[in-house]
Order: structure tokens, then sequence, then C-alpha cells
């Protein structure tokens, strides 16, 4: 399934009434998922969360922009942060199944939707950017709402949809792609500020100022900085301190994690406050993560044990959590921090129901479960237990020069097993919307032809 996240900003955060309307134009289809909500009133300004499918998520967007273009008045608008719309900025984020480039085409779609229909100039920016001068959404906006209507008529600042004039009160929309930013802190065993700053310095990618050996700053030609770069692309970090915790911590936002996995910066961090006499106890992710993130941390842990990630999905994840400490100072609970967990709650009785409570529900005279969830079941049990031998294999000294063979091996019925799995439910599902479907009237022409 592929799943996208979308994060539009909306210029108001003191009226709810407003936002809950808007809100309420995203959660009206069928297999969105709001995930977050955060207005902030000095700001003015409110940040929705919301993932699906594609389409869905398009969809949705779209309705949220339109509705904000018709309820916020951008030339009564105040607020502490930079803003040139109704809808200052919308991005499409890679979730599950999804790459940037399709979150690319997904944008400049919105993008013409919203100028063709709501008469909106659209400027796209990040990776839906068609010059380097509009990467940064910084420049865009540039000049804020009040500069647009000048800024518009510069050539150089052609929309890339839309009208080259406000047509309206509703502003400008920037619209766009972007890989997802994670949230990411790392305790230490100190309550020292400075040394978490210190560690800051020199794992983010803009690095440390660097100085003579009188500790003066040095500069180029020109005046500007000069930069020792840190040791981690990709990375932005602070050092601060969290009374609530009693401790320090190195405050990161990863904005690729695909580039620089957490794990790496978890690593990392582990070996600057080394050398520095402290300690690493642990670590917390604010917000919610995509899966693979953690996946690949539990995979990264498990080939340093020389242990098989050939097993349950659920106990890589622990594995990751337990290795990445995330349970230090809050409960890390997979399913409501891990965002396809949080998706894909769709319910899945026969599942999770017990070996005996399943038998008892197929013998009963009803025409599903049957056959179908049946050979599912079937079929999960005889791949568990062809990768239950592997796994035993792999392990076993006088095999060793067949342990890559029997971990792919196994690899492959982990992957079975969580499509069988899954099917158990699908299947009878499926019959049952068949035989709903043949209980349904038949009299009338409509009712047969519904």
């Amino acid at each position: 399934m592929k799943i996208v996240e979308c994060v539009p900003n909306f210029s108001n955060g003191r009226d709810k009434k407003i936002i809950d309307v808007i809100v309420g134009e995203i959660t009206k289809s069928d297999g969105i998922e709001l995930l977050d909500v955060d207005m902030g009133f000095d700001t003015n300004r409110t940040v929705v969360t919301f993932a699906g499918e594609p389409s869905k998520v398009l969809e949705s967007a779209f309705s949220a922009i339109k509705k904000a273009s018709e309820l916020i008045n951008m030339e009564n608008h105040t607020g502490a942060h930079p803003r040139m719309g109704a809808t200052d900025v919308c991005p499409f984020i890679p979730i599950s199944n999804m790459t940037i480039d399709e979150c690319v085409t997904l944008s400049n779609k919105l993008a013409a939707r919203v100028a063709n229909e709501l008469d909106i100039p659209v400027f796209l920016y990040e990776s839906s950017a068609v010059s380097n001068d509009r990467v940064n959404l910084a420049n865009i906006r540039s000049g804020e709402y009040e500069g647009m209507a000048t800024k518009l008529k510069n050539k150089l600042w052609k929309p890339d949809f839309g009208p080259t004039s406000l047509k309206n009160n509703a502003g400008v929309t920037a619209i766009g792609a972007r890989e997802f930013l994670i949230a990411y802190n790392i305790n230490l065993n100190t309550a020292d500020k400075k040394k978490a700053t210190d560690i800051a310095l020199d794992i983010r990618e803009n690095g440390r100022a660097k100085r003579d050996n009188a500790g003066k700053i040095l500069r180029n030609d020109n005046g500007s900085i000069i930069k020792i770069p840190g040791t981690l692309k990709d990375v932005k970090a602070v050092g601060w301190y969290i009374d609530e915790y009693k401790a320090a911590q190195v405050s990161i936002n990863l904005i690729n994690y695909k580039n620089t996995p957490l794990h790496i910066v978890f690593e990392e961090v582990r070996k600057q406050a080394n050398n520095r006499g402290l300690r690493v106890t642990g670590s917390e992710i604010v917000g919610l993560v995509p899966k693979k993130a953690i996946l690949d941390a539990g995979i990264f842990y498990l080939k340093k044990q020389n242990s098989s990630f050939a097993i349950p999905e659920s106990d890589i994840l622990n594995i990751a959590v337990s290795s990445l400490g995330l349970n230090e100072f809050s409960d890390f609970d997979v399913n409501l921090k891990i965002i396809e967990n949080c998706i894909n709650n769709q319910p899945h009785p026969l599942l999770r129901m017990s070996l005996d409570s399943f038998t008892d529900e197929l013998s009963r005279n009803s025409v599903a479960p049957g056959g179908g969830s049946v050979s599912s079941l079937v079929g999960s049990l005889s791949v568990s237990l062809i990768s239950m031998v592997c796994n035993i294999t792999l392990e076993n000294k006088k095999y060793k020069k067949q342990r890559n063979k029997m971990h792919n091996i196994a690899l492959k019925m982990q992957k079975f097993n969580s499509e069988l799995k899954i099917i158990i439910d699908d299947d009878t599902k499926a019959f049952n919307m068949i035989i709903d479907s043949l209980r349904m009237p038949k009299k009338t022409k409509k009712q047969i032809n519904v």
C-alpha cells in the first residue's frame, strides 16, 4: 500500500472554528488518517498533518486549500510567522512504497488544480522546484503577503502555476515535495547544556566556526565565517537542557533519514559522548516516525550481534527500541509512534483470535471464514516452519557455508508470512461482501443496477 503524508500550513491559529471546518474537509474522505493539528496563537498559524493513499491525500489537500481560501482573508492577517497565503505551504512526504519523484508528480497535480480552479498563484519548492532559487521556501516567501502583488509582476518570480496577480484575498501558496523530517533527541548522563552543544556542533552538517589558536573566529575575505563541517550529512543539531528529565540532550532534526539513518546518528553521538567522558543513556522521537527508520535500526543492531534478521517484524522493532533506548523517559508504543501502524489500523478479527476461538468460528453454520482463510492460515504456518528451520540451521556452525542461503530463504518466508496473515481476514471480508451483494433487493431495474 502506498502511503504519503501531507503537512499543509494554514494562516490562522486563533480561530478554532475556522480550523475545525478546514480539518473537516481533510477528514471527510475515508482512508485519511489525521495525525496532528498544531495551532499557534502568536504565529497565527496552524500546521495540520495527515496521511493516506496518494489519490485520497491529493483530494483532501485540495479540499482543505479551497476551504481555507474561502475562510481566511490575508488582508486581515497578522502573526509572528512569515506567511504569504491562506494556505501558506503544502508539502507531500513519501512514507511507504512511495518515492520522492512520485511526491513531486503529486505536487504538480495539486498545484495545477489549485491554480486552475481557485485562481491562486502557486510556486513549487523543495524537490518540486524547477529552479535553484525556488528550492528554499524562504526565497519564495520573501516579501510576504504584503509584497506579493509587486513580486508577481517580476518576470523572475512568475508563478509556476496560476495568475501573475492576486485574484482574491487567499494570497499565494507554495506546494512541493520533501523527505520526512525526524525530530530526534539523544539523552546524555549530564545536566551540562554546553557539553551537549559541543557534541551538536561536531555532528551537524553545518559544523562549527573555525578558530585560531587564540580562539578568535576566522573569516573569509568577504567577511563570512569559515566553518569546520560536521560529521553527519542532512543533520541539524543543537544542545539543550530539559528540566523535566534533569538531563541534557543533543536535539536533532534528520532532514533525510534515508541518507543519514537514525541509528548512524545515535552511534555517532555515542562516539562523541565517549570522547568527552560522557555516556548516552537513551533517546526519544518527537512526533511520528516512518517504519523503515526503526526497522533499519533493528536490522543494524541484529547484524552487529551477528544475529539473523529474518525474524518477525515485531521482533526487529523491539530490538530497535531497546538498542536506541527509546523507552527511557516515555513509553515508545510502535502502534502509536510509527506512521504506517497509525494508518494501517484496520481490524483483523480472525488473525487476532486464539487458535481455539478460530476453529470454533470455522465450525459454525456460516459460510465464512471458509477454505480461503484456512488455506492462508495453513500457508502461514508452513512458511513459518520453513523460516524456523532456516534460522536454526544458519546458527549451526556445521552449516556455516550455507548461512547466507538459509538467511535469504528465511527472509522470503517472513515476507510470505506477512502477506498470508493479512489474507486470512481479507478472504473472509471479500466473501462476505459477495454474500451481502447477492442479498440486495433485485425487484426493480434501479435495484439491479445498484
